[in-house]
């Protein structure tokens, strides 16, 4: 049956909080999927469609044409989607001559396990729960809806929770009381026009219920369908990575942003993957066959990889570059930035600068080492093609092929797309090699704060420490600077602490802190 299917995207999912600041709800990320994709997964391909659009809808229509180019979408543009007069009861009147026939109703946070059924007839899914008072419910009698009752209300045995899914059959019927809504009604939604068919028979039909249109019930909804084997992404606000079939999507909020990554990517040809397609905030290619090198690393495949590096680093800008420029643009990059961010953390976690002590040694504050970090000396790098991002979860191995791709590279080096420094590359390995997602992922560390002291530790692979120190070795073998890729690599983690959450982020200072100091101490 060739039915429609309406998927409102319309409102800002302030109930989310910070999650939905950059972001429409329906592209939060589930399972490493946007949740509306999992939502349309549910239905047949011959169905159309409806996505009324407000909230950041111009990213739900970039992603759904980008992800699903065969897909019938109607988009409906949906004014005013905040303030007076919005509201699910005038987001779906937006859609009404769309919806002139049998459709399914389907709020965007709604998980449920089972098949959705094609609204044949008129139905209304509910699931179990033993508090029912902060949720819409409908009263059934054998099976049959015969009320549908709004939150706070007295409840008896045989009330339970609608979960905003429903199929409509008699249209008619549905508009005529979606119609009716007055302004005390603009918020109600399809439920307007559902007690106008109650006459007609609705059925109710059980299913299993995930919620995320809450903080709570989205975490708990992320942890059950959790793909432990998948990738490990650490969450971020404002990007995303997502895998649909065979597809990878990057997202960023920020449109130059992929517009650099784009056209790097022309730069790095036969080194990353191929782009296939693009939007302003988005662009994908297909899915890499092998592992991520961090899974499968070996001291064989590590040197492997330091072969193929220096092919991709083999382009070698000094003798047609200012140097005196390229430093610069380097101090920018490493002193100013750092700078940048660690402020942006101390201004959350000020009180954690203010321990003396970090694993029993005396630590000063970080700006006081920052003070004794020679940044000419920092800043004296060296213009190769870069990565930006060279760690081992951002390079797949494929060990039929004894092959490496190169993922989610940098857009940019202080601005510039062509060339960046090499011991920025150096230290991004040699912190993928210090701590890997698997251990944040898997939750192999701990950090403990007691009074003028902060301990922190963190599980190690093996294997990667003795990469490690043969990376060491390498690097002075070839004539490069130890010391300077270890104060980078320190700088990198204290980079990173702000955007990362607790108490990950405070264990990427005290460890940035740690590395720094045991550097500076060194001089």
């Amino acid at each position: 049956m060739s039915y429609a299917v309406c998927l409102p995207t319309a409102g800002t999912g302030s109930r989310l909080g910070n999650k939905t600041k950059y972001i429409n709800k329906s592209l939060l990320t589930i399972a490493n999927k946007p949740i509306i994709s999992h939502l349309i997964k549910k239905f047949p391909e011959e169905c159309e469609f409806i996505i009324p659009l407000g909230f950041k809808g111009n990213l739900v229509r970039q992603f759904l044409e980008i992800a699903y180019p065969k897909k019938n979408f109607r988009f409906v543009n949906v004014e005013p989607f905040e303030g007076k007069g919005s509201g699910l009861s005038h987001t779906l009147k937006s859609c009404k001559k769309f919806l002139l026939k049998p459709f399914v109703f389907m709020s965007c946070d709604t998980f449920v396990e089972e098949s959705i059924p094609p609204p044949l007839e008129n139905w209304m899914a509910y699931d179990f729960k033993e508090e029912c008072s902060s949720y819409r419910t409908i009263n059934l009698n054998n099976q049959i809806v015969i009320e549908i009752c709004e939150k706070g209300k007295t409840f008896t045995k045989n009330h339970f929770p609608y979960i905003g899914l429903a199929g409509i059959k008699d249209y008619e019927y549905f508009w005529e009381g979606m119609d009716k809504v007055n302004e005390n009604q603009i918020e109600m939604g399809e439920v307007c026009g559902l007690r106008n068919i109650i006459n007609k028979k609705i059925k109710g039909i059980k299913m299993t219920w995930r919620d995320t249109g809450n903080p709570i019930s989205f975490a708990e909804t992320s942890q059950f369908y959790l793909d432990r084997d998948g990738p490990n992404i650490l969450e971020k606000e404002n990007e995303a990575i997502w895998f649909i079939n065979e597809n990878v999507f990057k997202f960023s909020i920020d449109e130059e942003f992929i517009s650099n990554r784009v056209k790097r990517s022309y730069q790095l040809e036969k080194f990353v993957p191929k782009i296939l397609s693009y939007s302003k905030n988005i662009y994908h290619y297909k899915k890499e066959k092998g592992e991520v090198l961090s899974k499968v690393v070996n001291l064989r495949i590590f040197y492997k990889l330091l072969k193929v590096s220096e092919k991709f680093w083999g382009f070698n800008f000094s003798e047609n570059i200012d140097k005196n420029e390229f430093n610069k643009v380097c101090n920018v990059f490493y002193k100013d930035k750092t700078y940048k961010r660690i402020n942006d953390f101390l201004n959350d976690n000020k009180e954690i600068d203010e321990i003396k002590f970090v694993n029993g040694k005396k630590i000063q504050k970080i700006h006081s080492l920052l003070e004794n970090v020679d940044w000419d000396y920092i800043s004296e790098g060296i213009p190769v093609r870069f990565h930006g991002d060279f760690h081992f979860e951002n390079i797949i191995y494929n060990s039929k092929r004894d092959s490496f791709v190169f993922l989610d590279w940098r857009q940019d080096f202080g601005g510039n797309l062509k060339f960046g420094d090499i011991y920025y590359d150096f230290a991004k390995l040699m912190h993928g090699l210090i701590i890997n997602h698997s251990i944040i992922a898997n939750e192999l560390y701990y950090v403990k704060i007691n009074k003028n002291e902060i301990n922190y530790d963190f599980h190690r692979f093996n294997n990667l420490v003795v990469c490690e120190n043969a990376f060491d070795e390498w690097i002075t073998n070839n004539g490069y600077d130890l010391k300077k890729t270890k104060i980078i690599t320190a700088l990198i983690f204290l980079n990173i602490a702000p955007l990362h959450h607790e108490p990950y982020s405070k264990l990427l200072f005290s460890l940035g802190k740690d590395l720094l100091n045991k550097q500076i101490s060194c001089n």
